[in-house]
């Protein structure tokens, strides 16, 4: 049964989303998030709170992309039926402003989501929960592991051996 974190205090999803999206530790507000461009740090500097329990993955450029596609499309169709300007005008216009746009949001869409996650308690920002992916492996997938590689081939392409 896993462990109910009902008696915690609620966590603000708002201000935490809005502090992730400057930059800002969801927690306190005051520490970065990020020690590199999308590399978030481990720990606030300020709060001390773990931050490494993100599990961001790919859902920032998805909603990047869904962000900037949105914008940029219906622009490019108003001024292509408006002045049908040659395509090196296009590309001038546009491939520039896409990337723009994707580079100024992906930071901040990231920061959001890895606030969202810490306001839900999602992946580990539960201190109540373990978190299933920092458990220590059961000795049968240590076992495993530590076959040489054609024992494990062997064993993956016989379902009799499993």
């Amino acid at each position: 049964m896993m462990p109910s974190h009902d008696h915690a205090p609620a966590r603000d999803a708002w201000s935490a989303m809005l502090r992730g999206w400057r930059g800002r530790c969801p927690n306190c507000g005051e520490g970065r998030m990020f020690r590199a461009f999308l590399k978030v740090a481990d720990h606030c500097p300020a709060c001390g709170e773990a931050l490494h329990h993100h599990r961001a993955d790919d859902a920032p450029s998805y909603f990047v992309i869904l962000i900037v596609g949105h914008v940029v499309v219906p622009v490019v169709l108003i001024v292509e039926t408006a002045y049908a300007p040659s395509y090196w005008i296009h590309a001038a216009i546009w491939l520039p402003l896409t990337l723009g746009l994707s580079l100024y949001l992906l930071q901040p869409i990231k920061g959001t989501l890895v606030g969202l996650q810490w306001a839900l308690r999602m992946h580990g920002f539960n201190p109540a929960q373990a978190d299933a992916d920092e458990l220590a492996p059961s000795g049968a997938d240590l076992t495993f592991a530590n076959q040489p590689a054609s024992k494990r081939a062997t064993r993956m392409s016989n379902p009799k051996l499993h």
